[in-house]
């Protein structure tokens, strides 16, 4: 296939996206709200908001889904499939990353499964209904470890359904979806000095961050960052911070070892081959104001811990009470219709700023992504 009839088709998808959703993809804005700053009592220009509320279907979640369409798209033009499969999608989600996936479905014209918790907001799941998925409710069942939705979702894909959800172990084309937000943040405002000295990504099942995080790392590859790498931080709740816990026992055992860059390596490679050992399911049902980063994994976990570690950032787990904060702060210091979820990284980085853990005379960067609803 040709990069122009590649181009094209490309183009034609999101063409289809903005027919369903109103309008199709396009480069987000990165913003400096300077009375959010002046509300936390921070110099102008000291935090930097990436607004991914105004993206398709009111989160960064699409992005994700769009790649994997383009990859079924490619691949139905160039005949590998033969006919046209019939096999249906399917995704696990509490809301935002169901909608998207709905959104996009319905652009490609699949069928599409849908397994959410019983928590799932109300108009969430009417949206999607009427953009013709299939919606199954999973509840806990009983002493069972980890979500009910994956567990749904992995019978759906035994029984045929392909993985068009936002974890990159089940499908790792959703994590190239995701570069192209950290491409963004890239150009809009890593090229130039001065630039964020933190980063801070909220992280539910961890693919946010991740396209973040790789297209940072990849840039500092590059040569094309005129400054250090920033430090880059995750945030999740006291609800559920499987990530956190991760974080701490890859320190342990990195500080054992001398902590030099073989050693950071190797124990990498150690937990990549161990899993269970840092990764499992919460203990307890998680809850929290912001329902969607209560995964009860983080799914995409591992390349989160390289770009902390390198960067010397931190896993920052934040109280209701900042969450709450941020939310209010968020929305009336800036105009931007975002929701808890969305704004938990700025609550990370007023966490961060609290503690002593952040320089708070240096610049940041959020993402406020999912819209209020």
């Amino acid at each position: 296939m040709s990069d122009e009839e590649y181009v094209d088709r490309v183009e034609n998808l999101n063409a289809r996206v903005a027919e369903v959703d109103g309008h199709g993809f396009f480069e987000t804005p990165l913003v400096v709200p300077d009375r959010l700053a002046a509300a936390l009592h921070r110099d102008p220009g000291s935090i930097w908001v990436k607004n991914e509320t105004v993206n398709v279907s009111g989160s960064h979640k699409a992005r994700h889904l769009f790649q994997v369409a383009i990859w079924l798209e490619t691949i139905e033009a160039l005949g590998w499939t033969g006919e046209r499969d019939s096999a249906p999608l399917a995704i696990a989600s509490c809301g935002n990353a169901a909608l998207a996936a709905a959104v996009v479905a319905r652009a490609l014209e699949r069928r599409l499964l849908v397994f959410v918790p019983v928590d799932a907001d109300a108009a969430v799941l009417r949206r999607i209904r009427e953009l013709g998925a299939e919606v199954q409710v999973c509840p806990r069942e009983g002493r069972r470890a980890g979500d009910p939705c994956l567990h749904a979702f992995h019978e759906g894909l035994r029984q045929g359904a392909l993985p068009f959800g936002c974890q990159g172990p089940e499908n790792g084309v959703t994590i190239e979806g995701g570069l192209s937000l950290g491409y963004e943040i890239v150009g809009q405002g890593f090229l130039r000095v001065p630039a964020p000295r933190e980063v801070v990504v909220q992280v539910g099942g961890g693919a946010l961050a991740t396209g973040v995080f790789q297209a940072l790392l990849e840039a500092e590859d590059l040569g094309l960052l005129p400054e250090p790498l920033p430090r880059l931080h995750t945030v999740q709740t006291t609800g559920a911070s499987p990530l956190e816990r991760a974080h701490r026992l890859v320190e342990d055992r990195l500080s054992r070892g001398g902590g030099s860059a073989s050693s950071l390596d190797e124990v990498l490679s150690h937990a990549a081959t161990h899993r269970d050992q840092f990764m499992w399911p919460w203990e307890s049902p998680p809850q929290s104001c912001a329902t969607g980063i209560l995964d009860d994994e983080t799914y995409d976990w591992l390349g989160l811990l390289r770009g902390m570690l390198r960067s010397r950032g931190r896993s920052v787990v934040a109280s209701e009470d900042c969450l709450q904060r941020a939310h209010a702060l968020a929305r009336s210091e800036t105009g931007i219709d975002v929701s808890v979820t969305g704004a938990a990284g700025l609550a990370g980085w007023m966490t961060l700023v609290e503690s002593g853990g952040a320089d708070a005379s240096a610049p940041a960067l959020v993402i406020f992504s999912g819209i209020e609803r």
